[in-house]
């Protein structure tokens, strides 16, 4: 998996990570005001179909859409897109950058390493 959402794509996708599963209707009731129309909301679903990123299945009379990829996957792909791109493939020149713009101090990186320590240990 090498394609990047659109905002719009990547905020249909949030809704459907969220939920599972859903109707179109279903992913309008969630998105924030102002809801976009029906049409857009199901165009854009159709084209997340076209690029592998949601399958659907018959319910009554429509169908219900639900995630192919997982939040995870594309959140790791598209971290290492950011990296890659701009950081010459450096996970520590992206962190250090990251620290240097919002200004962590020593608590919040001693907090990060452990959740990462902790999660190493899954």
């Amino acid at each position: 998996m090498n394609k990047q959402l659109t905002k719009g794509e990547e905020q249909i996708m949030k809704v459907l990570w969220s939920l599972s599963e859903a109707s179109v209707k279903e992913v309008i009731e969630k998105l924030e005001s102002p809801k976009p129309a029906y049409n857009t909301v199901s165009t854009i679903i159709r084209i997340l179909e076209t690029k592998n990123f949601v399958g659907h299945k018959s319910k009554g009379r429509g169908y219900v859409y639900f995630p192919l990829i997982e939040k995870s996957d594309y959140s790791n792909q598209s971290l290492h897109k950011l990296m890659n791109g701009y950081f010459e493939g450096s996970f520590r020149s992206m962190v250090s950058f990251f620290m240097k713009e919002n200004k962590l101090d020593v608590n919040e990186l001693e907090s990060i390493m452990k959740e990462i320590n902790k999660n190493d240990k899954l």
